[in-house]
């Protein structure tokens, strides 16, 4: 077995810390090697060790993660985590591999550390990965949402409408960041504003699928998916 990449956590948020610490545990290909809080703590570590990635926040007092960037003449490759999607392109200038909006779920860091280490091996371990449930906020509360009760989801502005088995969340989430919680082989975008569950599509039409009486659009550019992932 190749020995694990050594990564680093820099962020002021213990929170942040908590949370990445914990999926790091979990992906023996990696190994987490210096917890920072702030961006003076990591540019002493860095000069004197040598680290393969880094979990870097944006937003953190005195040094931003982004001067930190710009201050390290050689850096690890990076992933950001932010609470502010808008910083994200600017962050592509300085080599960043992804960044990771919070909060952060398993599913989506685990397709950072994929497009990190860029391998089809890797790829194969996520998608051994089970996830049963995806946490959204309701009405200021995280809730549980059993991904089995999950019948579809669609867009409502920058809020996401999420139809179960036992009733309707509108929940504090845009469909494309939902959509990257969910896992890939149970889920399908079928319209720019609809994602369903495979398992749960009782009947297709030309330009339509049918969920416990619901008829959801297919647009034009899913169509050929969507037949594809019937079929298998």
């Amino acid at each position: 077995m190749k020995e694990p990449k050594k990564c680093i956590i820099v962020d002021d948020e213990p929170a942040a810390h908590y949370v990445l610490a914990n999926y790091i545990k979990q992906n023996p290909q990696l190994e987490l090697v210096f917890q920072g809080y702030n961006g003076i703590e990591a540019m002493d570590y860095l000069r004197e060790n040598k680290v393969d990635l880094m979990f870097l926040d944006i937003n953190m007092p005195e040094i931003s993660g982004m001067e930190l960037l710009k201050i390290i003449p050689t850096h690890p490759k990076t992933i950001l985590t932010t609470a502010y999607s808008e910083f994200a392109l600017e962050s592509y200038d300085y080599g960043v591999i992804d960044y990771l909006l919070k909060p952060i779920y398993f599913p989506r860091f685990l397709k950072a550390v994929d497009r990190f280490f860029g391998t089809e091996n890797v790829k194969a371990k996520e998608d051994e990965v089970i996830v049963n449930s995806v946490s959204v906020k309701v009405d200021g509360y995280f809730v549980d949402i059993e991904l089995d009760q999950l019948l579809f989801a669609q867009s409502f502005g920058n809020y996401v409408k999420l139809h179960t088995t036992k009733r309707t969340y509108l929940a504090s989430i845009t469909t494309s960041e939902f959509e990257k919680c969910l896992p890939e082989k149970n889920f399908i975008r079928i319209h720019k504003s609809y994602i369903v569950a495979l398992d749960k599509i009782d009947e297709t039409e030309k330009d339509f699928v049918i969920i416990r009486k619901e008829k959801l659009p297919i647009g034009i550019t899913y169509k050929r998916e969507l037949s594809d992932r019937l079929k298998k």
